[in-house]
């Protein structure tokens, strides 16, 4: 479907002689989803939310770009050995980054939003790398699934990966694409070591012992209503962002 706010859809007859505050960089993963939703959930999750936000800035004055989404994240133990399972190394997914911002520096553009869809994504160290060699380049990460605690729209508990949450999102957005019916509980082992679980100390998961449908969280509670109103208040806090970051001369 066409959309101006789109470069895999927009023409070059409608951006060229348009003003862009910023861009918007979707980033998701390749990875399996319990066995209810697609592989690429994390990245048409960022993707859709970065499209609405788009649209819904518009009517604030702010013009954006939404680029095309980056399907590439980081992966666990035990989740790379499953099969189509892609795994971006952090100095494939900073060079990635680099090209990116080097372009939009070349054409005017000092502004840029990445839209995580994915968890296992960490871009801290990647953001501060770029904007000491880059200083007149503004750049900020939006983790929409993190924004608003689970609990105020949510029934699990434990929602981690293709859960309850994911699940809601994807029937609000794509119902077409989810079989619930196919969905596993999402069950989940704990590590035995009770530092690693109460997040005294952290590491990778390895998805062999800590899963087995690939799910952490039961998603057959989901329905798209739940869906609906979880991403109107994300909305509403994003959209008031990226209004503020794109007016704002300055992060300061």
């Amino acid at each position: 479907m066409y959309s101006k706010y789109d470069i895999t859809t927009a023409r070059y007859g409608d951006v060229k002689d348009r003003h862009y505050h910023l861009a918007i960089l979707p980033w998701g993963s390749t990875e399996p989803h319990n066995y209810h939703l697609p592989y690429c959930t994390d990245m048409l999750h960022a993707q859709a939310v970065a499209f609405e936000a788009a649209e819904k800035a518009a009517k604030n004055g702010v013009n954006c770009m939404v680029l095309p989404g980056i399907p590439l994240g980081s992966q666990n133990p035990g989740q790379i050995e499953l099969p189509f399972c892609i795994h971006a190394s952090q100095r494939t997914q900073i060079a990635v980054l680099e090209d990116i911002v080097e372009s939009l520096r070349k054409q005017g553009i000092n502004k840029l939003l990445i839209m995580n869809g994915h968890g296992g994504n960490n871009f801290k160290g990647m953001i501060r790398d770029i904007v000491i060699k880059y200083p007149d380049f503004q750049i900020t990460m939006v983790a929409w699934f993190s924004i608003l605690p689970l609990k105020d729209f949510f029934e699990e508990k434990i929602d981690d990966h293709a859960g309850e949450q994911e699940t809601c999102v994807m029937l609000h957005y794509f119902p077409e694409l989810v079989n619930l019916d196919q969905a596993g509980n999402g069950h989940h082992n704990d590590f035995k070591i009770e530092g690693l679980n109460n997040k005294t100390a952290w590491a990778p998961r390895h998805w062999t012992y800590t899963t087995k449908d690939t799910g952490v969280g039961d998603p057959r509670k989901a329905n798209a209503e739940k869906g609906r109103k979880y991403i109107e208040a994300v909305m509403e806090k994003i959209v008031k962002f990226i209004t503020d970051f794109a007016l704002s001369h300055s992060l300061y």
